[in-house]
């Protein structure tokens, strides 16, 4: 696994905006290109388009 990914319902290490990397279940998240803006220490929400659990990595 990649460095800096983070798993849903991780808390955030710092602000910014955040992609989904991969499902957490290994499914495809081709179509989850959407980003989501995080605050330190809030928790990393689930796919936007599956609501599914995810890996994420920092964008922005």
């Amino acid at each position: 696994m990649a460095e800096n990914m983070f798993k849903t319902g991780e808390k955030a290490p710092e602000s910014g905006n955040y992609k989904v990397h991969s499902l957490v279940s290994g499914g495809s998240s081709n179509q989850d290109d959407t980003e989501v803006r995080v605050e330190e220490g809030e928790q990393l929400p689930p796919s936007p388009s599956s609501n599914e659990a995810a890996y994420w990595v920092k964008a922005s």
